[in-house]
């Protein structure tokens, strides 16, 4: 006998298969929402906690937005680009603000220096 595992294809601590053996799952709804790139999404819902379908859910194969009615899905978002730090900083301050922090931070460094 050539290895030591008497169960091939299970790992230790693996329970029955089937759902007999799990319980019965609790009673679902499903409700299809449609993406602008003709892609259909069913997530389920718990009928059981009272759950209500939200109108928009993101479409699980592209990301967009996806709503409930097939002949009007909601338009794609429009991509915001990434910003960098600098970016950012740009928008809060001016060119001569940036210029005098730099002036201003470059004296207290040559003042700790003793220049």
């Amino acid at each position: 006998m050539a290895g030591g595992s008497a169960i091939r294809g299970s790992r230790v601590g693996a329970g029955p298969r089937g759902e007999a053996e799990r319980g019965n799952t609790a009673p679902r709804f499903f409700v299809s929402y449609y993406c602008a790139n003709s892609h259909e999404t069913r997530p389920s819902f718990s009928i059981e906690s009272g759950a209500q379908a939200p109108e928009l859910w993101d479409c699980t194969s592209c990301g967009c937005p996806a709503g409930q009615d097939q002949q009007n899905p909601p338009s794609t978002q429009r991509n915001v680009p990434y910003k960098t730090h600098l970016a950012y900083v740009k928008e809060r301050r001016t060119e001569e603000d940036g210029e005098a922090l730099l002036a201003e931070a470059l004296a207290t460094l040559r003042a700790r220096r003793g220049r």
